[in-house]
């Protein structure tokens, strides 16, 4: 499976107010694998960044002037996401920009063309429930080394988010097999088992575990003064 990490660097915050994109990262994973196939393109926007912006990325209007307008490296973004598995963290972020600037020069939007796209933030805020999960944080948690990140690059970025997503998935896409070709997540070989035969074994609780587990609820009932869900639908 071919997968594609994106992240995007703007001008500011709105695409809906006049921000543009001005830097796009890709890098490209095969079967779980780098392949240093990436694309990395800075852009033009045709106006500056705003103050806070500028603090994250660094990319200053003066070393943006001789970049390439979006309209000139569009169709080489399209060409380049087509068909792939797109994994983007805050998808709704950097879709939008993307979106936005294809739609000015009457290009579809990312969607049309990929085959799926992936939103690590939905996924780690499942994981890690009530967590920050910011990519910084994610880094952190999964033990990726992002020392080198002193400013937001999309190209460093989308290399870590590769790191993260791999961390996420581990133990999840290695079991998945392609049963046409009877390749794994990691791309080896793997042996298709037959399960059907297989019965799995039922343990009951036992009455001093049921007794305890009731304590349990019932506690938790009395701290919420009755409101637990559980006990309405009982009533």
């Amino acid at each position: 499976m071919r997968q594609v990490f994106l992240d995007t660097e703007t001008t500011g915050l709105s695409a809906d107010n006049g921000d543009r994109l001005i830097e796009i990262g890709c890098v490209e994973m095969l079967h779980r694998k780098l392949t240093g196939n990436n694309l990395h393109i800075y852009v033009n926007p045709g106006r500056d960044s705003h103050e806070e912006a500028l603090k994250v990325h660094g990319l200053t209007t003066e070393f943006l002037s001789d970049k390439p307008k979006f309209a000139e490296i569009a169709q080489e973004l399209l060409d380049y996401l087509k068909d792939a598995h797109v994994v983007i963290h805050n998808a709704p972020f950097d879709l939008g920009f993307l979106n936005m600037e294809l739609a000015r020069v009457s290009l579809p939007p990312v969607k049309a063309v990929v085959a799926s796209i992936t939103d690590t933030l939905v996924m780690a805020k499942e994981m890690f429930p009530g967590k920050r999960n910011s990519l910084d944080a994610l880094c952190d948690r999964l033990e990726v080394d992002n020392s080198g990140r002193t400013l937001h690059g999309a190209l460093l970025d989308s290399e870590l988010l590769a790191d993260v997503y791999i961390n996420l998935t581990r133990g999840q896409e290695a079991l998945l097999i392609d049963e046409s070709s009877g390749v794994d997540g990691d791309g080896h070989r793997a042996s298709v088992l037959d399960l059907s035969g297989f019965v799995l074994p039922v343990i009951q609780a036992t009455e001093q575990e049921l007794s305890a587990h009731e304590v349990v609820l019932t506690q938790i009932d009395k701290e919420s003064k009755g409101k637990t869900v559980w006990r309405a639908l009982a009533t």
